[in-house]
């Protein structure tokens, strides 16, 4: 419930941390998950004082025990591992402190702990943050190379040396965290987001030797693979030998089977790059000097054509066949206007041989009326009309009797 305070009705420190004592009390027993980062165990002292880490958000609490509690599992347990502990949380009010007081606790086995990735990793990937279709390819040729490793360390050496032997002038931007531990996810978390915020780094290597399943479980931890899968800059994961396989490498987008084979992958050798450029060099000179030897062999047959050694022979050759087609041209009208003039004559022929004039010129004559009308009967005619008389070499007038 909350409460009504003001500045002129404050609550003094004694009630606000009798009230929070108050609230924790109601919280009652809990199951709590974690690893032990600091345990004391006084000779003669009836009371066990351990502090449970929470290594994926860097959290911390106090718990505290009873000898007896803790000798149940003191011969299994030490700094580092991962218990399981069921307390009630206790206020203690003169200090303001928050603790556990621990009634059981039990060591997480082995077989728990892979049933737990198992899980986690079943539940990753439903999300997607495996699926290949997020996989970055690397670049070519980076131009620097983000590191996070353990302080000279192995891996450290066989990434840098390796790189720099391949590559010389490769750069690298190393960040030196824990790689097991209780502060190995957030050192290494932290490490990743700097590298990925800054704009000159073109990947990031998260480099681990070998060891055993508990060390390599900071790079199994959600957190860490949420920040993996949440970066812009491509990550290669070379985390400890090739039988481990922590969740960081099905997140990340390249999967080393060590640091050195990191180095490998992620900038290329001189010196193949140099034998791959002569030999690019070599196929080209070889292709472009098959193109001139074949263009030339093309020139040099089409300079052996006829055509070639005496080009005025196709003008010849036009001429001539212009010369053909315009005689043959002349001969068809010639013919046709031969033709044409014979069926005038012929026509004109029988024009003149049907005309009147040369019915005339037989004797024959054309009797008009002064109207001009032919006589054709002798009803068209009385007796005393005027008549004119149509013959070949002229006319004369006549009488009707």
């Amino acid at each position: 419930m909350a409460l009504t305070t003001s500045p002129q009705a404050p609550l003094p420190v004694g009630e606000v941390s009798r009230l929070i004592g108050g609230w924790i009390d109601r919280l009652g027993a809990v199951w709590v998950e974690g690893q032990i980062t600091q345990l004391s165990r006084r000779p003669g002292a009836g009371v066990v004082f351990l502090t449970l880490r929470d290594p994926s958000y860097d959290i911390s609490v106090g718990v505290t025990c009873y000898r007896q509690v803790f000798d149940a599992i003191a011969d299994v347990v030490s700094e580092g591992a991962r218990v399981v502990v069921h307390a009630k949380p206790e206020w203690y009010a003169p200090r303001g402190q928050l603790s556990l007081r621990a009634v059981e606790i039990r060591p997480v086995g082995m077989g728990e702990l892979l049933v737990r990735l198992e899980q986690l990793k079943k539940s990753l990937a439903a999300e997607g943050l495996f699926a290949q279709d997020r996989k970055r390819p690397l670049p070519f040729l980076p131009q620097l190379v983000g590191l996070v490793c353990g302080r000279a360390s192995a891996a450290e050496r066989d990434v840098l040396e390796n790189a720099r032997r391949r590559w010389p002038a490769v750069r690298f931007e190393v960040r030196n965290t824990a790689v097991q531990g209780v502060n190995a996810v957030a050192q290494v978390v932290q490490a990743v987001k700097e590298l990925d915020a800054a704009e000159a780094v073109d990947v990031i290597v998260v480099a681990r030797g070998g060891g055993s399943v508990e060390d390599l479980l900071p790079f199994s931890d959600e957190q860490l693979v949420r920040a993996v899968a949440a970066c812009r800059t491509p990550v290669v994961s070379a985390i400890g030998h090739e039988p481990d396989s922590p969740l960081l490498d099905l997140v990340a987008d390249v999967r080393a089977s060590t640091p050195t084979d990191a180095a490998k992958r992620v900038v290329p050798d001189v010196g193949e790059e140099l034998e791959r450029v002569d030999g690019l060099r070599d196929r080209a000179l070889r292709t472009v000097r098959a193109l001139l030897e074949r263009e030339e062999r093309g020139l040099a047959h089409a300079l052996a054509r006829p055509v070639m050694e005496r080009p005025q022979r196709m003008v010849e050759e036009r001429e001539a066949e212009v010369t053909a087609l315009a005689d043959r041209g002349r001969r068809v009208l010639r013919h046709l206007l031969d033709r044409a003039d014979s069926e005038l004559s012929h026509t004109l022929a029988r024009v003149v041989a049907l005309s009147p004039a040369a019915t005339l010129e037989r004797g024959y004559a054309v009797l008009q009326r002064e109207d001009g009308t032919v006589v054709r009967s002798p009803g068209q005619v009385t007796q005393g009309d005027a008549l004119r008389a149509r013959v070949a070499e002229g006319e004369f007038p006549v009488r009707a009797d």
